[in-house]
């Protein structure tokens, strides 16, 4: 800690915690944001003050700060996104996190990638509302930083896409 700087709380984690994030910071179907919350709070569990934090994982200081604090609060729900303004919500975690996992690990019959309509039909999206349909997947897309099912199959990566070496 530098001159100035003001002291961290301790961060002290169960078991049950520690395991918890070292899941959320290694599945690769966790969020990238979720596992970067866990990584941080991992790391600073280790006593590391913001600044070591901040330069091991290449982030601000101050978004460590946010994250130890959130932790050190909420401890593991601290971690999950406050809801925004707006309206509520039509798609649930749990169905986001169904879409992610059938995007990387399946593919459709007779296609070389999921189509926005048959995701939300595969996941039974496509006839609750217009909101949780193919427009609902889009935002899925979006939130993940896709815009097309198929990023997540790079063609060359496929040993069983035509146009793969």
């Amino acid at each position: 800690m530098s001159k100035g700087d003001r002291p961290e709380a301790p961060l002290i984690l169960s078991d049950d915690e520690r395991q918890k994030l070292d899941t959320w910071a290694s599945r690769p179907k966790s969020t990238q944001r979720l596992a970067m919350r866990a990584k941080i709070v991992l790391a600073c569990a280790e006593g590391l003050d913001n600044k070591a934090v901040a330069a091991r994982l290449r982030v601000n200081a101050v978004t460590v700060g946010k994250w130890r604090q959130r932790f050190l609060e909420g401890r593991l729900e601290g971690l999950a996104d406050e809801p925004r303004p707006g309206a509520p919500r039509t798609i649930t975690d749990a169905r986001v996190e169904e879409v992610v996992t059938r995007t990387l690990e399946e593919k459709p019959k007779a296609a070389t990638h999921w189509s926005t309509r048959g995701m939300a039909e595969a996941v039974g999206l496509l006839t609750c509302s217009p909101q949780t349909g193919p427009s609902g997947m889009r935002v899925i897309l979006a939130h993940q930083g896709r815009r097309t099912f198929d990023e997540a199959y790079p063609p060359l990566a496929r040993a069983d896409h035509p146009q793969a070496p």
